[in-house]
């Protein structure tokens, strides 16, 4: 039998159709990498992680970044599908706890708030504090006294927050008539500062389980509508005042916070509304009570729950080995029901 051989030049072309092939695959695979990152940079852009302020079309979840007092900060926002540009929507924002993050706040799961957009047709948008580590997480607002990294850097978050609701505004065809502001706890207190700072464009505030701790002279520039939900068993921020006694690891985080009292007594004050509070909701363990008359239409509504601890009525679940929180009433449907109860501005 006849021993086949190999000729050099076809094994040295064969060599030479293999390299060639496996550079070809290269530059192919090399040139599809470039394809994806330039598909990926333009869905940065659509989806708004980044500063452009294109408009936003069409319902869904998006996050934003933006420059404020040169950090970059980030926000989330919901647009419900009944959002209709022809028709200004109503806009709220709704500010995390001390040591949370925007997601946090945003989950349903946690607060309910999509669900509630959903149904009342609002935007909702969840800005992100100031993290403790240099990132989103373990958050903190500058609400005055209190709290953490944000405080003790004195870091503008009153500007922020304006430039969230301007750059939604860019977005979005957004009634100025009707932009709210709500949080929980340390969320609730950046609330309470906003009333007292940019009453300019905030109409209303629900502070949940946060109370006033502003610094200095609060003198907003209009009347400002306040309803405050807090649990009398509060277990950080007391109803009667102070920080609760193992709530905080480090109190040097915190302050003696303002009792829930005295918060509402400073806005009937501000408002110059009734001394005198009339019971509107009285239910198996809740109450709400409000002091009416004030200038400009406005009013302070306070809403009382007998249990729920350091947590947002109404809601589903709480952090793991806190209370539950109170079904008595729902912090977002008495929220949204005051909202919509108020004069037009």
């Amino acid at each position: 039998m006849k021993k086949k051989t190999t000729h050099p030049l076809g094994l040295g072309l064969l060599v030479l159709a293999l390299l060639s092939l496996q550079h070809s695959t290269h530059a192919q695979t090399l040139r599809e990498r470039l394809q994806q990152r330039q598909q990926q940079r333009a869905a940065k852009t659509e989806d708004g992680s980044n500063n452009s302020n294109k408009p936003i079309t069409g319902p869904g979840d998006y996050r934003f970044s933006l420059q404020s007092a040169g950090r970059e900060r980030h926000y989330l926002l919901h647009v419900p599908r009944s959002y209709d540009a022809a028709h200004p929507a109503p806009l709220l924002m709704a500010l995390h706890g001390g040591g949370g993050n925007m997601e946090f706040q945003a989950s349903d799961a946690n607060y309910g708030l999509i669900t509630a957009s959903e149904k009342h047709g609002f935007i909702a948008v969840f800005p992100n504090g100031i993290g403790a580590l240099g990132g989103d997480k373990l958050a903190t607002w500058n609400a005055g006294n209190c709290c953490g990294k944000a405080r003790d850097e004195n870091v503008d978050d009153v500007g922020f927050l304006r430039a969230v609701v301007a750059d939604v505004q860019a977005r979005l065809v957004i009634d100025k008539a009707r932009i709210y502001a709500t949080g929980m706890s340390n969320g609730g207190m950046m609330a309470q500062r906003l009333a007292c700072e940019a009453a300019d464009i905030f109409s209303a505030i629900a502070p949940v389980a946060g109370s006033d701790n502003t610094r200095g002279d609060c003198k907003p520039a209009r009347p400002i509508a306040v309803i405050e939900f807090h649990a009398l068993d509060d277990d950080h921020v007391l109803f009667k005042g102070g920080a609760g006694a193992d709530a905080f690891p480090n109190r040097k985080q915190v302050t003696e916070f303002t009792s829930v009292p005295e918060t509402i007594s400073r806005w009937v004050q501000r408002n110059q509304c009734s001394a005198t509070a009339k019971p509107v909701l009285d239910v198996p363990g809740a109450h709400c009570e409000e002091h009416a008359g004030c200038s400009g239409g406005a009013s302070v509504r306070l809403c009382t729950t007998d249990t729920g601890g350091h947590s947002w009525p109404g809601a589903d679940r709480t952090r793991q080995g806190k209370a539950p929180a109170s079904q008595a009433i729902s912090a977002n449907e008495l929220m949204w029901a005051f909202f919509e109860s108020l004069p037009a501005k």
